[in-house]
């Protein structure tokens, strides 16, 4: 048999010290190939869930937590609101207290300006505010000091547009009494 040696020159100098081992490369298996690419893709896969697992996980628990806040945060408001209507109530009575106390005086000087321009001779029977306006109801011994009391009036300065609504004697009664109205307007 004829051998003939085709590879060139420097191949045939290469193997010629090493007679009956020949050199190559390993024979290429597609199956490991595919098989290191499959677990490659599986462990990618893997860590790829596992990263979404523990994503999903912490923000579900931050969820959990916000929610809590939220929750407590929602009480702190409905106390503060509860503390602002009360507050307000407060005030409200506040002010309605402010507003007698300042009221509070007005009767007083009321009756302490109608008590100085009283005559000796005049009773008073009713007496009625309504509003700012005053009517007054007496019984007196004569028509003068009906008169006097409303010169009285006029004469303090505190009573203003005092009118003499209706003047009677009253002749059945053994000593004639003189019953008046008058209204003013007090201004004091």
């Amino acid at each position: 048999m004829i051998r003939i040696n085709l590879a060139p020159e420097r191949a045939r100098r290469r193997g010629a010290g090493f007679k009956g081992i020949k050199l190559g490369l390993p024979a290429f298996n597609l199956g490991w190939m595919f098989g290191v690419i499959y677990l490659a893709l599986l462990l990618g896969i893997g860590g790829y869930w596992w990263v979404l697992t523990s994503t999903q996980a912490r923000l579900t628990a931050d969820i959990e937590r916000a929610q809590k806040d939220l929750s407590m945060l929602q009480q702190q408001i409905g106390q503060e609101s509860k503390v602002r209507d009360q507050a307000n109530e407060l005030r409200k009575r506040v002010d309605v207290i402010e507003a007698l106390t300042k009221a509070q005086g007005h009767p007083i000087l009321l009756a302490e300006a109608f008590a100085g321009v009283l005559p000796n001779d005049l009773w008073v029977t009713a007496f009625e505010e309504r509003s700012g306006q005053i009517k007054v109801t007496g019984s007196a011994f004569s028509a003068t000091a009906v008169a006097d009391f409303m010169s009285n009036l006029r004469a303090s300065g505190k009573f203003k547009d005092v009118d003499l609504v209706v003047s009677r004697r009253d002749l059945a009664r053994p000593s004639p009494l003189v019953t008046f109205e008058v209204t003013c307007r007090f201004e004091g």
